[in-house]
């Protein structure tokens, strides 16, 4: 019996639910926010509190502990560089969990859980990709455009030879 057990085991063993809550914990402290399923983000929000509670220890033996949570370096630098400061004076509820509605294939339930204060990221990387997407879309227009001066220089040319 399963009697006192405090973690949900979100039908998979130890090494695979293990591995899934380490992936979604450095996943969320790269992009601040990510979009998941309101059991998943329940399970993890233990564990990324505790990270963000090692980054503002800030010494070298959170680092590590970190470090060998986390599954990326660049994850860890995060958490220590940017994320813990901003919780330096907060003690605790550190995420936010936003229900969406429901996913299209298979109906399951799904949230947003994001870091609390990441609008302004969040905005930024928004108004940043809405850039790219104009300029990228600019720079396909006017090579169209080339295309069609160009058959159409072709065109012409091929009218006079038949003339």
């Amino acid at each position: 019996m399963r009697h006192q057990k405090a973690n949900k085991k979100l039908g998979r063993n130890t090494s695979h639910r293990r591995a899934l809550l380490r992936n979604l914990v450095t996943s969320l402290l790269l992009e601040e926010r990510i979009e998941t399923t309101p059991a998943k983000a329940k399970a993890m929000r233990p564990h990324v509190e505790k990270m963000i509670t090692l980054g503002k220890r800030g010494d070298l033996a959170a680092r590590r502990l970190a470090g060998a949570y986390l599954m990326t370096r660049a994850s860890v630098d995060r958490l220590f560089n940017t994320v813990a400061p901003r919780f330096g004076d907060r003690q605790g509820g550190y995420l936010r969990i936003i229900h969406t509605g429901y996913r299209q294939g298979d109906g399951a339930a799904t949230c947003f859980i994001e870091l609390v204060g990441s609008e302004k990221f969040i905005d930024a990387k928004r108004t940043k990709r809405t850039e790219a997407r104009a300029k990228r879309q600019e720079e396909l227009k006017k090579q169209m455009e080339e295309e069609q001066a160009a058959a159409a220089a072709e065109k012409g040319g091929e009218d006079d030879d038949k003339k």
